[in-house]
C-alpha cells in the first residue's frame, strides 16, 4: 500500500475521519484562550469581567476590590426631574449663603486690596536684607501706627466740640426763647404741646435704642476694623503661597500666560495704592500748612480728614474741602473765604499736574472708564467700591487689551 506521507495532526483531520480515541481529551491548537487566568479568583460575570487577583488587582475592566459596577441608570423623567430639582436648590442654597456672609466678604475683599497694595514695600524691605516675617511686621506696625495717629487726632476735637455744645445749649435755648419770631411760631403751631405729647415712655424707649445702636455701631466698626488689619497681615504673610496656589489652579498649558498677566495687574494694583496713598499725604500736608498760617483750629485733624476723604475717586477731594471750609466760615468769615480759594486752587494743580503725572506711570486708565466704575463701585460697595474701581478697570482694560481682543482678531 503507497505511502500517504506524514500523518495529519488532529486539527487538519479529514472530514470524514472519525476521531481518535486520544482527540477527545485533546484541545485543538487553534483553541482559544481560558476565560480567566489561572492567578484570579471569583467567577465569570455576564458582563465579561473577572474578580481581582491574589495580589488584590482587579483582574478585568470596571472591577475592584468593591466589586463590579452595575448597569448605569436609565434616564428617565423622574431622574431628570430629581436631578434639576436638587440643583435648583443647590444654586438657592449658595445664593442664600452668599448673602448672609456678604458682609464678611467685603472684608475679605478689602484686606486683599490693601494686601496686594502694601505687598510691595515688603518686597522693597525684603530687597534691603530683611527677613520675610521682620518686614511684613514692619509694615504692618506702620499701618498701625498712622491708624493710632488719625485716631489720636479725630477723637479728641470730637469729644471736645461734643462736650462745648452741651454745655453751651441751655444758654442756646434761652437765646431761642428770648426771640420774638421763634415765640410766634412756638404760639402758632403749638409746638410746645407736640413737644411735651412727644416726651412719652415709648419716646424715651426709641431714644434708648438709638443709644445702644450707636454704642452697637461703634463696636461693630472696630471689630470689622480690627478684622481687616488681622486679614491683611495673614495675607502679607502668605502672599506667595496665595497667588502661587491660585497659579497652579490653571492648566499648565495656559499657566505660564495666566502667570505674566496676573503679576501685571497686581503690579498695577500695587502702583495705584502707592500713588494715591503719595496723592493723600501730600494733600493732608498741604492742608495742615495751610491750616497753621490760616489759624484753623484743630490742623491736625482737618489734615487727617483732607488725606482720607482724598482716597476716595472723583468726589473725595470736593468732600474734604467743602469739610474744611465750614470749618472755615464757622471760625471766622474771611477764613472761610480763604479756605474755599486755596482749595479751589489745590484742587486744579493736583488734577492737572501732580494726579496725571503721578498715575500715569502706575495706571493707564481712560477718564470715562475710570468715571464708570466709580459710579459702580459707589453703588454697589459703597466708599470701598469707589477705593477699588480704580485697579479694576485697569485689571479689566489689561485682560480686553492681551485675551480678548486678540482673541476676536485671530477669529
Amino acid at each position: 500500500m503507497a505511502d500517504d506521507g506524514p500523518m495529519a495532526s488532529s486539527g487538519d483531520r479529514e472530514p470524514g475521519r472519525a476521531p481518535a480515541p486520544g482527540d477527545r481529551n485533546r484541545k485543538p491548537e487553534h483553541a482559544t484562550a481560558p476565560e480567566h487566568a489561572d492567578r484570579t479568583t471569583g467567577t465569570r460575570d455576564t458582563t465579561g469581567t473577572t474578580g481581582t487577583t491574589d495580589d488584590g488587582e482587579p483582574a478585568g475592566n470596571g472591577s475592584s476590590r468593591f466589586g463590579t459596577p452595575g448597569r448605569p441608570l436609565k434616564r428617565s423623567s423622574f431622574l431628570v426631574g430629581f436631578t434639576g430639582a436638587a440643583g435648583v436648590l443647590l444654586a438657592y442654597a449658595l445664593y442664600l449663603g452668599l448673602r448672609n456672609a456678604a458682609g464678611i466678604l467685603v472684608l475679605v475683599v478689602i484686606a486683599l486690596f490693601l494686601a496686594v497694595g502694601l505687598h510691595p514695600a515688603v518686597v522693597r524691605l525684603r530687597s534691603w536684607g530683611l527677613p520675610h516675617g521682620l518686614a511684613v511686621a514692619v509694615v504692618a506696625l506702620t499701618v498701625v501706627l498712622l491708624l493710632c495717629g488719625g485716631l489720636f487726632a479725630l477723637v479728641p476735637p470730637i469729644v471736645t466740640q461734643s462736650g462745648q455744645f452741651i454745655g453751651q445749649l441751655p444758654s442756646y435755648l434761652e437765646a431761642l426763647r428770648r426771640n420774638e419770631t421763634v415765640n410766634d411760631l412756638v404760639e402758632r403751631y403749638d409746638l410746645m404741646e407736640r413737644v411735651q405729647s412727644a416726651a412719652n415712655a415709648d419716646t424715651v424707649g426709641q431714644a434708648l435704642g438709638g443709644v445702644l445702636g450707636g454704642a452697637q455701631l461703634i463696636f461693630g466698626t472696630v471689630f470689622r476694623g480690627l478684622t481687616v488689619l488681622v486679614l491683611t497681615i495673614y495675607f502679607l504673610a502668605y502672599f506667595d503661597r496665595l497667588r502661587d496656589l491660585g497659579y497652579s489652579l490653571v492648566p499648565r498649558s495656559r499657566r505660564e500666560r495666566v502667570r505674566l498677566i496676573g503679576d501685571e495687574i497686581l503690579t498695577k494694583v500695587g502702583a495705584y495704592m502707592v500713588g494715591a496713598l503719595s496723592i493723600a499725604v501730600l494733600a493732608g500736608v498741604s492742608t495742615f500748612v495751610f491750616a497753621l498760617i490760616v489759624g484753623l483750629p484743630y490742623p491736625f485733624a482737618l489734615a487727617v480728614v483732607v488725606a482720607v476723604t482724598d482716597l476716595i475717586p472723583q468726589i473725595g477731594a470736593t468732600l474734604g474741602a467743602v469739610i474744611v471750609s465750614l470749618v472755615g466760615f464757622a471760625t471766622d468769615l474771611p477764613i472761610g473765604i480763604a479756605c474755599a480759594v486755596f482749595f479751589l486752587i489745590y484742587q486744579q494743580v493736583e488734577n492737572y499736574l501732580i494726579y496725571p503725572k503721578i498715575m500715569r506711570r502706575s495706571v493707564s486708565v481712560n477718564e470715562v472708564a475710570a468715571l464708570v466704575g466709580a459710579l459702580l463701585g459707589v453703588s454697589l460697595l459703597g466708599v470701598v467700591g469707589a477705593l477699588i474701581a480704580i485697579p479694576a478697570v485697569a485689571a479689566l482694560q489689561l485682560i480686553l487689551r492681551e485675551v480678548v481682543l486678540p482673541r476676536q482678531e485671530s477669529r
